[in-house]
């Protein structure tokens, strides 16, 4: 028998990078919000995923692997989501080369820490920040630590002039660049989506759609309507398939104009359906 889908984000975090809620929270928040079918998407780790599939088996929602890669073209950011049809598929390599990439990501939270402490006078505690945010730092621990610490900065204006891109303060993530990425997620079987495409400045997407992506995120909450026409007609010239989410970490409206709800974009039924075939398919042809 197969199973129909509504409703469907694929593109959610939780404690285990970045978000605000446990994998448990979220799945239960989606059910909250009539999502039936979701991807938890962390920030290069699958440590929330047994916990999110195991209550979605529990209370009647969907729950596919996934995960959000950091990886770079031509020294810019460039963002992959890569879904497994199984938790099982994700091999020893993959999981050791995840490994690294998370203590990294220690080492470059503490070093964007003492940054904000030498040329901004922003004062943090890391150890704090290390065991609240449960042994991964990433930039948005360090901004909730800068409004909770009392310093009067909104979390736009954090990410815009203290932690951003382009902030002296920033250190980039482990380079990996995006041909890599791709090849190391497809390499495990995954289905690979380009993430949030309205956020890649300065790169045309003609020419990152050259890469064997299998799709584009082409719904996704920070778009226009006319933004969105433009990616699902990207996806048709370059014969990729769309995906929709949300990229909830469960930061508010108060927090940020770019916060966003479980659901408030999302893939329909015959979407969903394209997707989740893509998805068979790619694993069977891994």
């Amino acid at each position: 028998m197969i199973l129909l889908y509504k409703k469907g984000d694929f593109h959610l975090h939780t404690k285990s990078s970045d978000g605000k809620l446990s994998p448990k929270e979220l799945v239960n928040l989606a059910k909250k919000e009539g999502v039936d079918i979701i991807a938890v998407t962390d920030h290069d780790t699958i440590s929330g995923l047994d916990e999110a599939i195991i209550e979605g088996e529990t209370i009647g929602v969907k729950v596919i692997s996934g995960i959000e890669l950091s990886t770079l073209y031509e020294n810019k950011s460039v963002h992959i989501l890569g879904y497994f049809k199984s938790r099982e598929q994700i091999d020893s390599n993959f999981k050791n080369y995840l490994k690294e990439l998370n203590e990294y990501r220690i080492y470059r939270g503490e070093k964007i820490i003492k940054n904000l402490d030498s040329l901004f006078s922003i004062k943090l505690d890391y150890k704090s920040i290390l065991e609240k945010a449960h042994g991964i730092i990433a930039r948005p621990h360090i901004a909730k630590a800068i409004v909770d610490a009392g310093y009067d900065y909104s979390w736009d204006y954090i990410f815009e002039n203290l932690i951003g891109d382009n902030s002296p303060a920033y250190v980039p993530n482990k380079k990996l660049t995006a041909e890599d990425g791709i090849k190391l997620l497809q390499s495990v079987g995954a289905l690979t989506i380009l993430a949030h495409p309205i956020f890649i400045q300065n790169i045309e997407l003609d020419e990152l759609l050259q890469f064997p992506f299998h799709g584009i995120e082409a719904i996704y909450p920070a778009n226009t309507t006319e933004d969105t026409e433009k990616f699902i007609a990207y996806a048709k010239k370059y014969n990729k398939i769309i995906s929709a989410g949300s990229d909830f970490h469960g930061i508010t409206k108060d927090d940020s104009k770019h916060a966003s709800t479980v659901g408030e974009v999302f893939l329909d039924e015959k979407n969903i359906e394209i997707f989740l075939h893509k998805l068979n398919e790619v694993q069977l042809n891994a």
